[in-house]
C-alpha cells in the first residue's frame, strides 16, 4: 500500500499492526531498525486525553499493564470479527475508570464496562449488531 507504513505495536504477538499514514516523500534516517512512534499531546489532561482517546476509536479496551482480563477481552472481541485498539493508561489516569473500573471497555463512545459487561453484551446478542453498525467487522 502507498503511503501507509506498519508498526509494530509493544505486545507478546507479531500480529498486532499500527497503520500510519505517512507523506509520499519520506525523510530517509540513518537510523536502522523500528521507531517508535511519540504523539506530542501538549498539557493535556488525563481526562481530556481519555475523552480523545475515546472518540478517536470505535472500540477501545483501556487497562492496567499486563492486564489478563484485557487479553480476554480482546480475544473475545477478535472471536466475533473486530479488533480493538488497547490502550494501557499510567498510574495517574487510572483515577479517570473510578466509575467503571479498570480494564474499561468503550464501543462507539459508550462505556460497556469491564469483562462481565462485555459478556453481558454478547450473551444478550447485542455485541455483534452493535459492532456492525459501527463498521468494525
Amino acid at each position: 500500500m502507498q503511503g501507509v507504513r506498519c508498526l509494530p505495536l509493544p505486545s507478546n504477538t507479531d500480529r498486532d499492526l499500527l497503520t500510519i499514514p505517512t507523506n509520499s516523500n519520506p525523510v530517509p534516517s540513518r537510523r536502522r531498525g523500528p521507531r517508535a512512534l511519540t504523539i506530542d499531546a501538549g498539557e493535556e489532561t488525563p481526562e481530556s486525553r481519555i475523552g480523545r482517546l475515546i472518540r478517536e476509536h470505535p472500540v477501545v479496551i483501556f487497562a492496567r499493564p499486563g492486564c489478563c482480563m484485557c487479553h480476554v477481552m480482546k480475544q473475545l472481541l477478535a472471536a466475533v470479527g473486530s479488533h480493538p485498539s488497547v490502550i494501557e493508561v499510567e498510574e495517574g489516569e487510572i483515577g479517570v475508570f473510578a466509575s467503571t473500573g479498570m480494564p474499561a471497555l468503550f464501543v462507539g463512545g459508550t462505556p460497556v464496562g469491564g469483562i462481565e459487561g462485555l459478556m453481558r453484551l454478547h450473551l444478550s446478542g447485542r455485541l455483534v449488531p452493535r459492532l456492525r453498525d459501527l463498521g468494525v467487522m
